[in-house]
């Protein structure tokens, strides 16, 4: 009896609970979502004055060079031992000498002939003016005065020529010893000792040692951010010359250099758009005690250019990164919601952007760098100060 009772108790207990559960429903409140805003670092922006700086790259060049050739023709009796490859020589110094012995010959022979030629005019000089005082006597006919007079013009023709060959003949002999134009560094010599050389004939190429010069091309659109006269033709006045700060590696270390961009080549190039300006370094005075912060700029040498240019007023400058979609950034209002907005770049640079328009002073905007941004979020923001 048991087996039997038992069961149908239980079952019968289940049911009456169950149906006192079906009976007596428990309500559940519904609960809206709790939403908790991300957190997001905004800046406030403010108007500011900016100098702006051009950036570019080129090599260093020659500002001044010259292929030294032979004036005279010659043996090469002497050369400079500073007549070398990187070889330094002033102005004045001599490079080498040729064999003068034969143009002091020429020299002797021209003085003589200078002073037969002197002798001669001053002795047709004179007759010319003893049959003068004949001829006022009656005692010279008209015939020997013409006579006379044309052999002092043919004499003093004669002097002229001789005191020309003179002159030349000094010339000549000067010009056997070769000098160096300006301050140079020697880029390479192209005769021996002993070798004979023709008349103007290369001896060697002279690049200026006291300024050097670098070409950089800019494209046309950063013309406008320099503070130079698109008009001035030539070379730039001292007081419009922007400054130029020059950054190479060079003997495994970084240089600086000072410079000024001096003038902008007249033609564009049509492949790339852009034109070309120059850029003028002063070297140090002299080889003697150059620190590394001031070597010489060698001539070859690949560096960046940094130009100064003009002063922009009343300018938004804020970090590149906060630019989306090229031309966007992230607003957020008072109440806390941020926004896509469109702005106006005046600049983009490698670590700011400049922006003329779009946002006002005192607005906040986003600096984080969120992926996932839905128009009018809410965010949580926090005021960074750059």
């Amino acid at each position: 009896m048991k087996r039997i009772i038992l069961p149908i108790v239980i079952l019968g207990g289940c049911f009456s609970v169950a149906v006192a559960l079906i009976r007596n429903p428990t309500t559940v409140e519904e609960a809206a979502l709790e939403v908790i805003p991300v957190s997001v670092r905004v800046i406030e922006v403010g108007l500011e004055s900016v100098e702006l700086v051009v950036g570019s790259q080129g090599k260093v060049q020659a500002a001044q060079s010259a292929s030294i050739s032979a004036p005279v023709a010659g043996p090469i009796e002497w050369i400079s031992p500073n007549m070398e490859s990187g070889g330094y020589v002033e102005a004045g110094e001599p490079l080498l000498r040729l064999d003068d012995a034969d143009f002091e010959t020429a020299l002797a022979r021209s003085q003589a002939t200078l002073q037969q030629a002197a002798a001669e005019a001053e002795f047709a000089e004179q007759e010319l003016n003893r049959l003068r005082e004949l001829a006022d006597e009656r005692l010279a006919s008209e015939s020997q005065l013409q006579d006379s007079e044309r052999r002092v013009e043919v004499s003093k023709a004669q002097l002229a020529n001789a005191e020309a060959s003179f002159r030349q003949a000094e010339l000549d002999l000067q010009r056997t010893e070769i000098v160096a134009p300006f301050n140079a560094v020697i880029d390479r010599r192209e005769v021996e000792l002993g070798q004979y050389v023709n008349r103007a004939q290369s001896i060697g190429l002279l690049y200026g040692a006291d300024e050097v010069e670098v070409r950089v091309p800019l494209a046309i659109r950063q013309l406008g951010f320099l503070d130079i006269p698109l008009s001035q033709r030539g070379e730039l006045n001292p007081e419009q010359a922007p400054d130029v700060v020059l950054t190479g590696y060079y003997g495994g270390q970084e240089h600086t250099w000072n410079g000024e961009l001096v003038r902008i080549e007249a033609s564009i190039d049509p492949n790339s758009n852009t034109v070309q300006t120059i850029i003028r370094v002063q070297q140090p005075e002299s080889n003697a005690g150059y620190q590394k912060e001031s070597i010489p700029l060698p001539i070859g040498l690949f560096v960046h250019a940094d130009i100064q240019g003009r002063l922009v007023e009343d300018i938004i400058s804020l970090p590149r990164s906060v630019i989306r979609n090229n031309n966007q950034v992230l607003v957020v209002d008072a109440e806390n919601k941020m926004y896509f907005r469109e702005v106006e770049i005046f600049r983009l640079e490698e670590q700011q952007v400049l922006i003329s328009g779009g946002i006002l002073p005192g607005e906040k905007i986003c600096i984080s760098p969120i992926q996932a941004v839905v128009d009018g979020m809410a965010v949580q923001p926090v005021v960074e100060v750059i």
